[in-house]
């Protein structure tokens, strides 16, 4: 084994990319080469994060072919199916999974290294990791996984914390040197900076592709302080929406708009609306949904339009 090609997932948000560097950095310290790649630049809160604790970026990648050498093998965190990874991975060995999300479509020919935990976070368990091989977390690191975890789970507010998580937040503060809270409210509300973001960037910023019951859902997610500022571009983001399923043969498109001050969110929808309302107990009405209390993709809206579709 040359070298190892840590990557998040397509579309990335703050963990995709900090996982990366945390783990890659890890790996270093632990005997292998590794380097973090990215597959998408990242986004305004992540490079919040970036700037604050001076990291630079990992360069982004279309696929592994690019940048592989004979002998490198893969390393995937914060997922793991294939809908969401590189488009050539199946081509090379996966050597190390490190995720916190629901396990679908992978197969490997070899025996591989799987880390998976129902916490809020990739990086939570990364903090985990590091602390089981007693690799020291640096400031800058420490500030990184810090911001990740803050993101997941909505500085602690979102269903998918767990104690873990708030353990691994009070822990990275301290080793980041910055107060939590007033360093996470600053982070979130630099993800929720939308005006200068045209619809296909909001749209692609933050979504995900799921096989469901023989269909693919796409579900995408914008943080923001007023729901109504993206419901002022519906009929845009709308137009956007029904083009991509025409195109990529979505059965459901799902914007969720969570606003991060009330824990809420709106469901702008195309395609199956009856797959929503029956996942939520909800009736759409021109378009569109009020989900309250749903904040998180992973475990309070996959799960159930996984039930929808496939009960």
């Amino acid at each position: 084994m040359s070298k190892v090609l840590v990557f998040g997932h397509a579309n990335p948000d703050t963990d995709s990319i900090v996982s990366a560097i945390s783990y890659a950095y890890l790996l270093n310290q632990t005997g292998f080469e590794a380097t973090a790649y990215a597959l998408g630049a990242p986004s305004e809160e992540t490079q919040f994060a970036l700037d604050h604790f001076g990291v630079s970026a990992p360069q982004v990648i279309a696929k592994a072919a690019d940048v592989i050498g004979e002998g490198d093998v893969l390393a995937l965190v914060d997922h793991n199916e294939a809908r969401q990874s590189l488009p050539d991975r199946a081509d090379y060995r996966i050597w190390s999974v490190v995720d916190h999300h629901r396990i679908a479509n992978i197969e490997t020919v070899e025996p591989l290294n799987y880390r998976a935990e129902t916490v809020g976070c990739t990086s939570t368990i990364l903090y985990k990791m590091y602390n089981e091989q007693g690799v020291d977390i640096l400031q800058d690191i420490a500030g990184l996984m810090l911001s990740a975890v803050i993101s997941d789970t909505l500085l602690m507010k979102s269903p998918t914390c767990t104690e873990e998580d708030e353990a691994a937040i009070i822990a990275l503060a301290a080793l980041a040197g910055v107060d939590y809270n007033t360093y996470g409210l600053d982070l979130l509300k630099a993800g929720t900076n939308l005006s200068a973001k045209s619809c296909d960037e909001l749209l692609n910023m933050d979504a995900k592709s799921f096989p469901m019951g023989g269909n693919t859902v796409r579900i995408a997610q914008v943080n923001t302080v007023d729901v109504n500022d993206v419901l002022a571009r519906k009929d845009e983001l709308t137009a956007l929406m029904q083009d991509a399923s025409a195109k990529e043969g979505y059965d459901l498109y799902l914007l969720l708009i969570t606003n991060i001050l009330d824990s809420n969110s709106t469901g702008l929808i195309v395609g199956n609306s009856a797959k929503v309302e029956t996942a939520f107990g909800v009736t759409a009405v021109d378009g569109t949904a009020e989900l309250a209390g749903v904040v998180s993709r992973k475990k309070q809206v996959v799960p159930p339009l996984t039930r929808a579709y496939e009960g």
